[in-house]
């Protein structure tokens, strides 16, 4: 009963600790590197001159095809159960997953486009 009350500020105090470490050793790393006249720019990281898509347009590509992947599973699969004798809990699953795949892939190579252009 009461080991809640110690297992769960364990676990929060874990993660403050991480957290706090990283950040304190990455500003005195670049307390450091500054100190020595180092230029500010390697602190910048995705600055280059290459472009990427915002991820905003990208998790909605993405999350658009699963849901129309998802629909068009379920479409698939009610035209299988009408016209075949295939049971229908195992047809449904499939297919939905089947077609949720397939529309993840396609987001991932229309990913692949967005940051091309």
């Amino acid at each position: 009963m009461g080991s809640e009350l110690i297992i769960v500020p364990i676990i929060f105090g874990a993660i403050f600790g991480v957290f706090y470490l990283y950040f304190s050793t990455r500003n005195k790393e670049r307390l450091a590197l500054i100190e020595k006249g180092a230029d500010a720019t390697i602190f910048v990281k995705g600055k280059s001159k290459s472009y990427t898509a915002p991820v905003w347009k990208v998790l909605i590509l993405n999350l658009s095809l699963l849901l129309m992947g998802i629909g068009i599973g379920t479409f698939i699969a009610s035209i299988l159960e009408n016209y075949t004798t295939i049971e229908e809990g195992p047809l449904y699953v499939g297919s939905i997953f089947l077609m949720a795949g397939v529309g993840l892939f396609a987001g991932f190579n229309m990913t692949k486009n967005l940051d091309k252009e």
